[in-house]
């Protein structure tokens, strides 16, 4: 595929790093981010204020916004005064710049109060006993958001803002529910054995973004690695932008 010119907000923290370090050969790199970036070409700015980060988007073919604070039990005035605003910022930077395509860092937090019900809160706690791997149904882009706190809204908000800016004005975004991804590339305890995004397969499904046909107007699609007790479907992402996994959180279950 053709080298594009790609903005990563957020480029500081995890996930902005594999990213920055699984495309560096492939696609003309830029980040922004209130942290200094290393090893990559970035301007230093807070995202929730609008003037000091939409010269960066200028240029720009691919946005990949991954700036917020990442936490899930983040309180709602740090939702509410960083990470909803640096979305909204992300979205009409890019529209404004004319960007073909934002890539946005949403959460599977979105739907996280499903860990509640059976048999996924079995899943989650490790006892598999009675539930087939695979034999159970898996939760779909089509089922209702359900978020478990604040940090969850927000993504649930940026979705939809998203689709706005897509309907209304034509800038393609791709949604990501994205998993578990950790430094240490492995679970860390039960939960992940389900919700691991491997470090490669969350490039893969970077890439896979980033080259989608132009049809993709807008889509939301889980991020996660080709676990064996993976309770999200990533049927959508494989059909529409020929995501395919190859990692198995399941591998580790052997390890000292």
């Amino acid at each position: 595929m053709p080298t594009k010119r790609v903005l990563i907000t957020g480029a500081s923290g995890l996930i902005g790093g594999i990213v920055a370090r699984g495309l560096a050969d492939e696609h003309e790199l830029r980040g922004i981010d209130r942290r200094r970036v290393r090893g990559l070409p970035s301007r230093r700015a807070n995202m929730a204020r609008f003037k000091s980060v939409a010269p960066a988007f200028k240029g720009a073919e691919v946005v990949i916004d991954l700036a917020a604070a990442p936490s899930p039990d983040l309180p709602w005035k740090v939702v509410l005064r960083n990470n909803i605003p640096a979305t909204l910022n992300a979205l009409e930077a890019s529209a404004q710049a004319g960007v073909k395509r934002v890539v946005f860092a949403s959460s599977n937090h979105v739907t996280g109060l499903y860990e509640r019900d059976e048999p996924y809160a079995k899943i989650v706690a490790g006892r598999y006993d009675g539930i087939p791997p695979g034999g159970f149904p898996v939760i779909t882009v089509a089922h209702a958001v359900r978020p478990d706190g604040a940090y969850g809204v927000g993504k649930a908000f940026g979705e939809a803002a998203a689709r706005s800016y897509a309907e209304r004005f034509g800038l393609s975004v791709i949604c990501l529910r994205i998993g578990t991804v950790n430094a240490a590339d492995r679970p860390r305890n039960p939960r992940q054995f389900a919700t691991l995004l491997s470090h490669a397969d969350l490039v893969r499904l970077v890439r896979c973004c980033i080259d989608a046909p132009e049809e993709v107007r807008f889509a939301i699609f889980y991020g996660v690695s080709a676990n064996t007790w993976r309770f999200w479907d990533i049927d959508d992402p494989r059909e529409a932008i020929g995501y395919r996994p190859h990692d198995d959180a399941e591998s580790f279950r052997t390890d000292p």
